[in-house]
């Protein structure tokens, strides 16, 4: 058996220390609080001896602290409520005496508290109902004295623990009255075989009828009457406070950004790691930036969800967590993805864990139907006009609703095709909020800046201007979008490897039109005789040689021949959509359309096409009226 050794105390830069499992013994060194960086400490299944250093509370960045099946003895240190990001306190089968600390109620973060199997007495404490996280409690085999705190009910969270096992409440001390609140409303996690001296509870748990003490109607009336108009009083005077507050605040400046995700739901890893076969490559569905996205269903409703796995070794991912928290907990758009939940907890090897998890796009995201893999079954799904037009405004549509309608303007940051998911319907939601910036509203100018700096956007995607250092701003979203039109309807991706020595996408489609439409336009979406032409090499020498007249006189001669091939109101259609790619993505931000003059635009063009050159449908291919 080998003994603790005291220099792990020296290590003071220790993030995780796991011995588990092993025949150390001895006592656990005080020395080790001095590891002031330590964030998990796993010495469980062990020999060890003593008591739990009173000293613990000094590890203020301690997340998980795991010492049961030992021998310990002493108490639990009143020092443990210092700890608030503590998630995981596990001391049981162990010798530990004495009270639990009221100073408990203290660890917000605290999802799990395991103390069963010891020798504990006093009275159970009432803090443990400020413990809203709390997800798993364990304090069965032990010598309290006293009914169990009706403040447990408050711990909402422990309703979300069907997929455990039955909560096992205390084996045989505690007495009084078993409250009816929060947990102990659901007969499936309230266990109380062998409390016999237990009374009260849901009728589902047997128990007897507490006895009460009578008091006369007199008193009882006269109470109720003082309690109502108390009660009244105080909710009349509550009421016009925040009246009154909340019209000094609407003639001021909005609020600044909150980093706490306290609107979303939680839900604990346990849940997310069964719903996705334990995050199964075979359930990866995708990656990004900062994590990967996998699919899940949630065994309590078979309902299908994505689920974005942060990286966090990845610099920057933990900030991209809370800035998709912030965007996604107070929007609300038909374009915009969903976020159903998030977790942010401890996986089963002890380290930090943070996921979002999203409503489930059958038909994936854009990038993938505009450019498919030759080798994949999604190569026979091709987007037509009136689809990718319909998409193109259902963007523009979530775009302006960030720019223009939200209470603190929001630019996305980040937009291309691979950030368009589309339903089982085909609307577009625009995803991936990781690079989102809230925009201050200080100033009148559809410019506003946020002092947030850091990468924005993607390589061919992002404004130029952020390549010369300029902060975030809603025309930089406008660039971003003109791309994505522009590559909707060439099918040619901007970084392409013919973009090079000063030809972008952008000049590539300008310099072509009017009349070299059908040379830059996706062959997709043209009729078959055009498409069999094979003029597009042609075009793009032309374009590449423009010092070459004889390139010229063929390419002129070719697009007189081609137009001939084009419906005259696909043309138009066709034409007019990528001026508005040209315009959003100039070079100058204030050249650049608003979104909502974007929106306006395209609306006008389908309405006027809908119905004349363009079929509706979900076809492999744009259908064309015939001349």
């Amino acid at each position: 058996m080998v003994k603790f050794q005291r220099k792990l105390g020296h290590l003071f830069r220790l993030q995780h220390l796991n011995l588990s499992n092993n025949t150390l013994g001895g006592e656990i060194p005080a020395s080790l609080t001095n590891c002031s960086e330590l964030r998990v400490l796993n010495i469980a299944w062990n020999k060890l001896i003593g008591k739990i250093p009173m000293e613990l509370g000094s590890l203020t960045k301690l997340f998980s602290f795991l010492v049961p099946r030992n021998n310990l003895t002493g108490g639990i240190p009143p020092s443990l409520g210092n700890l608030s990001l503590l998630v995981s306190f596990a001391v049981g089968y162990n010798n530990l005496e004495g009270n639990i600390p009221e100073s408990i109620g203290h660890l917000k973060s605290l999802e799990f508290f395991g103390a069963g199997v010891n020798k504990l007495t006093g009275q159970i404490p009432n803090s443990l109902g400020n413990l809203t996280q709390l997800v798993e409690l364990f304090l069965d085999r032990n010598n309290f004295e006293g009914s169990i705190p009706p403040s447990i009910g408050n711990c909402q969270s422990l309703q979300q623990v069907g997929c455990f096992t039955k909560l096992p409440w205390w084996s045989h001390t505690p007495a009084g009255e078993l409250p009816t609140e929060g947990v102990f409303r659901n007969v499936s996690m309230t266990s109380v075989i062998g409390n016999n001296k237990l009374c009260g509870g849901i009728p589902q748990l047997q128990l007897p009828t507490c006895l009460k003490v009578k008091k006369s109607r007199k008193s009882l009336a006269s109470r109720l009457r003082i309690t109502i108009v108390c009660v009244v009083t105080c909710f009349l005077l509550v009421s016009s406070l925040l009246v009154l507050y909340w019209r000094i605040k609407s003639k001021k400046k909005p609020s600044s950004q909150v980093s706490k995700m306290d609107l979303l739901p939680n839900i604990s890893y346990k849940m997310l790691h069964q719903a996705t076969n334990g995050f199964s490559l075979n359930n990866l569905i995708g990656s990004g930036s900062f994590g990967s996205v996998y699919k899940g269903v949630l065994d309590q409703e078979e309902r299908l969800v994505a689920v974005k796995v942060l990286n966090l070794e990845k610099k920057g991912a933990p900030k991209s967590f809370v800035a998709e928290c912030n965007v996604l907990r107070n929007v609300r758009h038909r374009n915009l993805i969903k976020i159903l939940t998030c977790c942010s907890s401890i996986n089963y090897n002890g380290d930090e864990f943070k996921a979002l998890v999203f409503e489930f796009m059958t038909n994936g995201n854009l990038d993938m139907w505009l450019h498919p893999m030759t080798d994949s079954e999604n190569q026979s799904k091709n987007l037509s006009v009136l689809q990718r037009l319909i998409i193109a405004i259902d963007v523009a549509s979530a775009l302006n609703y960030l720019h223009d309608h939200c209470e603190q303007q929001i630019i996305h940051c980040d937009l291309k095709p691979s950030n368009i998911l589309l339903d089982n319907e085909m609307i577009a939601h625009v995803s991936d909020f990781g690079l989102a910036r809230l925009l201050s509203t200080n100033s009148d100018s559809s410019q506003k800046r946020t002092s947030t700096i850091g990468l924005m956007g993607s390589i061919g995607y992002a404004a130029p201007e952020y390549g010369m250092g300029a902060d975030a701003s809603t025309m930089g979203d406008v660039y971003s979008y003109g791309i994505l039109v522009l590559e909707m309807f060439t099918g040619r991706r901007p970084t392409d490897d013919m973009f090079k020595d000063g030809l972008n996408l952008h000049n590539f489609v300008k310099m072509a039109l009017p009349k070299r439409l059908i040379h830059v336009v996706d062959p997709m979406l043209l009729p078959r005789e055009a498409e069999e032409m094979g003029v597009a090499t042609v075009a793009i020498v032309a374009i590449e040689e423009e010092d070459d007249k004889d390139s010229e006189i063929e390419v002129e001669a070719n697009s007189i021949e081609d137009f001939r091939q084009i419906d005259a109101d696909l043309k138009k259609c066709l034409l007019s959509i990528l001026n508005i790619g040209i315009i959003c993505s100039m070079e100058s931000p204030q050249e650049r359309m608003s979104m909502e003059a974007v929106i306006k635009e395209l609306q006008l063009i389908k309405n006027t096409f809908d119905g004349s050159g363009i079929h509706k449908g979900r076809s492999s291919q744009a259908q064309i009226k015939g001349a």
